[in-house]
């Protein structure tokens, strides 16, 4: 095809070059190496690897499946096409799959590739005993952790297996996606391998307000949304939309505040080119406020310059916080809230909930944490 151009895939060393030349024509994909020009600022020298576009996506399932090179290593960041990438986070639940679903419509608006993780907890710590009942209770154990490897390894690939599924009929688009299984704690694994993979977005499945108490995957994602600074959008079991072309309200929660503005502009990112009104949204819990008044004017102004297509209302809430919400979210019809949140150590997070964690557990309504 003339228009099938060849684009870089990677820059390594040439030891690593050869290795990923030699895995990728075993797929049967064409493979290039160049040398780096070494007057380019932006990279170090090696060499790079290019291949045919059109075998692109193929290549980096290859890559990334294989699990070639860490990418914990700083050079590994040039090994895709500069997509950006959403993270996953699955228990294997019903919701898990309606987060997969809304997560893949997004990385096809996007140009975005996703990445499914699935943490499983290990309840066998034997190094925690005097060594010689160690090694006892670690033959003992060893073939009832053995049996919980091969149940998740058994389940992310029934997981994949109906996603393709879904895939070939139409139900979800097709688009670059792998998967990977941490051992640890949910939260903490979570929020460590998006240090590591460096997601734009991280979506996650919840159950409904009235289950999430109860809800693993739920408290995990309010640990999530106070752990990290990657925005989370938070999909509850019963959403009644699957993409970002189906949303019509968005009601973006403020204080004001500069951080609020600049998260407000991070949001844009996912709605531009859609047909979408936001709902500016302030909470006084108190009547009328003269500061709100002067602020509120000044966001309008400097919004009518900065986004003088975008269609926005403006709301204030003079009731108690959640109330307030509840009644806005059913009278405006709102799809998403957003909100802008900050990393807390533990203590805050104990001693004070913070808003998002609040609205997680309160509402039914799609939630987009965002940082300032």
């Amino acid at each position: 095809m003339s228009d099938n151009k060849f684009v870089t895939l990677a820059i390594h060393t040439n030891e690593k070059a050869q290795i990923l030349k030699s895995v990728l024509e075993s797929e049967g994909i064409e493979v290039s190496i160049e040398d780096v020009n070494l007057d380019e600022a932006e990279v170090s020298a090696g060499v790079r690897i290019r291949i045919y576009e059109s075998d692109l996506p193929r290549a980096l399932n290859v890559v990334e499946n294989r699990h070639l090179f860490s990418y914990a290593e700083p050079e590994t960041y040039r090994t895709d096409d500069g997509r950006r990438r959403i993270l996953v986070p699955v228990d294997f639940s019903d919701y898990s799959l309606k987060a997969c679903r809304v997560a893949f419509n997004l990385a096809k608006e996007m140009n975005a590739k996703v990445k499914i993780l699935h943490v499983y907890f290990n309840p066998y710590y034997p190094t925690a005993l005097p060594m010689a009942e160690a090694f006892a209770y670690q033959a003992k154990e060893g073939e009832s952790f053995q049996n919980i490897i091969e149940k998740v390894r058994a389940d992310i690939q029934k997981l994949c297996g109906m996603i393709d599924d879904k895939i070939a009929n139409g139900e979800f688009p097709a688009v670059n996606y792998s998967y990977v299984l941490k051992e640890g704690l949910p939260e903490e694994e979570i929020v460590a391998f998006s240090k590591e993979y460096k997601p734009s977005l991280i979506v996650m499945g919840t159950r409904g307000k009235d289950q999430k108490d109860a809800d693993l995957i739920g408290s995990v994602t309010a640990e999530v949304i106070e752990m990290t600074r990657i925005p989370v959008f938070s999909i509850p079991e019963n959403t009644h939309f699957y993409s970002m072309g189906d949303v019509k309200n968005v009601a973006f929660l403020t204080n004001f505040s500069q951080r609020d503005l600049i998260s407000f502009d991070s949001m844009m990112s996912f709605f531009s080119g859609y047909d979408v009104t936001i709902h500016f949204t302030h909470i006084a819990g108190k009547k009328e406020d003269k500061w709100d008044e002067i602020k509120l004017a000044g966001i309008k102004a400097y919004f009518a310059k900065q986004y003088p297509s975008l269609k926005i209302e403006y709301k204030v809430i003079e009731d108690d916080m959640l109330k307030g919400i509840d009644s806005f979210v059913q009278s405006a019809k709102i799809d998403i809230l957003a909100l802008t949140t900050a990393k807390r150590n533990i203590f805050a997070r104990m001693f004070n909930p913070s808003m998002s964690r609040k609205m997680l557990f309160h509402t039914d309504t799609p939630l987009l944490v965002l940082r300032g």
